[in-house]
């Protein structure tokens, strides 16, 4: 199906459908409401943190989701 019987499908369903669940899910996967969001900006350190952390796992240096539970519990209980 070429883009533009596909979108012409698309307009067909949208025109027709009365379910308001079904044309806000389109509207949000379409992005229009992202049209007023902000990109977040990272500080310098922010991004460094962030340059770190990704060498840290690079080098093996991080622990399992399991791993941190059980250090987690283990202060907990002090």
């Amino acid at each position: 199906m070429s883009a533009l019987e596909l979108k012409s499908k698309l307009i067909d369903r949208i025109q027709t459908t009365e379910d308001e669940r079904i044309l806000e899910e389109v509207f949000r996967l379409l992005g229009i409401e992202s049209e007023n969001i902000e990109v977040y900006k990272l500080n310098e350190q922010q991004t460094q943190a962030i340059r770190e952390a990704r060498e840290q796992i690079k080098n093996g240096q991080f622990m399992s989701t399991e791993e941190a539970d059980k250090e987690i519990d283990e202060w907990l209980n002090k």
